[in-house]
């Protein structure tokens, strides 16, 4: 299906330096954000208390995290969960409180404001489990981009699962730059966000790259990067259609998921955007400069001896 169908091929090859000077620099700046103010770790790595409280009647947000500043904790996470009158407010570690004492002192503050607050659960997150959490969700990322590599090893060539990876991890770095950057809350939906991102993307590249290998089959007087050129024109009706419609999903869950989705959709918004750019304006050219050819996709026919000989009877 395209609606947007384009005749003439756009030459993105003649511009892929400018594309990857950008992207580098994007990444370097990502990169120093990252080493400079680091991440803002939320209660799932740091360790902390989760407290879930229930209210009689939808409750007010806003005024549960005026309640929380006034007893000293500024921009905790306070969401909905379940329905509107459960709420889950995760408290950090390091106030110097037991978690029953803390939820005591926390359901003491809600019940002042509104007698109808009634703390159902409290649990507390050690920062052991926290670090084991990050830990588990680095080697997460590390497993993933290797089975990227190998993948697309075995299904192209080896330099489409080294340019893949090069620009899937692009898009890993750059959406850490920007949760760094804002100190954004990272939290484990943030990391599953992250690692989606990674499928998606190279998702995309290899439907540039199947095409790629086919264009090499039909177009065999055409150059390289004109070769390039037309695949990535001809992916970009379904490119628009495909990422158009993920980015309506997950925009109405930036806009009416509430606090519970929101770094999620963020993260997943980011990571859509860079994917797509990436996929196109950075694996690709990347590819075209490790030397891509004819021969490393389409295969000479083996020419049997006494193939050509006439038959004697």
């Amino acid at each position: 299906m395209e609606f947007f169908k384009i005749r003439t091929d756009i030459p993105f090859m003649r511009h892929a330096l400018v594309f990857n000077v950008i992207s580098l620099i994007t990444f370097v700046l990502a990169v120093v954000f990252l080493a400079a103010k680091g991440l803002n770790l939320g209660v799932d790595f740091t360790g902390g208390t989760v407290v879930e409280v229930n209210y009689d009647h939808p409750a007010d947000l806003t005024t549960i995290r005026e309640t929380l500043t006034q007893l000293g904790y500024h921009d905790v996470p306070v969401q909905n969960f379940g329905t509107s009158m459960d709420v889950i407010i995760r408290l950090p570690a390091g106030h110097g409180e037991s978690g029953s004492k803390l939820s005591e002192t926390v359901g003491a503050a809600l019940r002042n404001v509104d007698p109808g607050a009634q703390i159902r659960r409290v649990e507390f997150v050690g920062p052991q489990v926290g670090q084991e959490l990050l830990d588990n969700g680095g080697l997460a990322l590390l497993f993933v981009s290797i089975g990227i590599v190998v993948y697309l090893w075995f299904r192209f060539e080896w330099k489409f699962g080294v340019a893949a990876i090069i620009a899937n991890l692009h898009d890993v770095v750059i959406i850490l730059g920007f949760f760094s950057f804002f100190q954004w809350d990272f939290s484990l939906s943030v990391l599953a966000a992250v690692l989606a991102v990674l499928g998606y993307s190279v998702n995309e590249s290899v439907v540039v790259f199947d095409r790629v290998r086919e264009n090499f089959r039909k177009m065999r007087e055409t150059s390289v990067p004109k070769i390039i050129d037309n695949a990535i024109t001809r992916t970009l009706s379904r490119t628009i259609i495909t990422h158009g419609c993920t980015q309506l999903a997950v925009l109405s869950m930036l806009l009416f998921g509430g606090e519970t989705l929101h770094y999620f959709a963020l993260a997943l918004t980011i990571g859509i955007c860079f994917g797509i750019y990436s996929s196109a304006l950075v694996a690709s050219p990347i590819v075209m400069w490790l030397g891509i050819s004819r021969s490393d996709l389409v295969k000479a026919p083996v020419k049997k001896e006494g193939a050509d000989q006439p038959y004697r009877y």
